[in-house]
């Protein structure tokens, strides 16, 4: 399951999240909990540089893009591997967005696209089930079936 997408600026305000899941008095630990994470370890980290981190049975996936930093939480089938492929599905949705890894200003101008696209890639990860055929055989998915699931055509 994707528990979380949030991405943030370097200071550690919020630009966007997406829970799923998460009941929302867990929810700021979780903004907390992420954004100190990032703080700690993203300082001198290069472009698109990804981190993993666990908690209990919790996988993160995270990474800087441009001027915004980037977390994605998910657990059961969204371990890292899958993480590390949403999150190159959602980077390149940011950067087709914008058209060049952006900057807080950027990322902002452009908020109303990337909100849209992002939308689409929770949605159809989410509420649609990724056929079985798109899974390995240890039910964990498939790199082929992260891209194949994810129609970026609208964005």
């Amino acid at each position: 399951m994707l528990l979380a997408i949030l991405i943030s600026n370097f200071a550690g305000n919020i630009l966007l999240e997406r829970f799923n899941g998460v009941p929302s008095e867990e929810r700021l630990h979780w903004r907390t909990f992420l954004v100190k994470l990032g703080a700690d370890n993203l300082k001198g980290a290069r472009n698109e540089e990804l981190f993993v981190s666990s908690q209990k049975s919790v996988y993160i996936v995270y990474t800087v893009l441009g001027g915004v930093c980037i977390y994605i939480v998910g657990k059961d089938e969204y371990d890292e591997l899958a993480l590390t492929e949403v999150m190159f599905v959602i980077t390149s949705s940011i950067k087709d967005a914008c058209g060049k890894s952006p900057s807080e200003r950027l990322f902002l101008d452009k908020y109303g696209k990337i909100c849209l696209c992002l939308d689409e890639i929770v949605w159809k990860a989410v509420v649609l089930d990724i056929p079985l055929s798109l899974r390995r055989r240890d039910n964990k998915l498939s790199a082929n079936g992260i891209f194949e699931c994810f129609d970026l055509s609208i964005c």
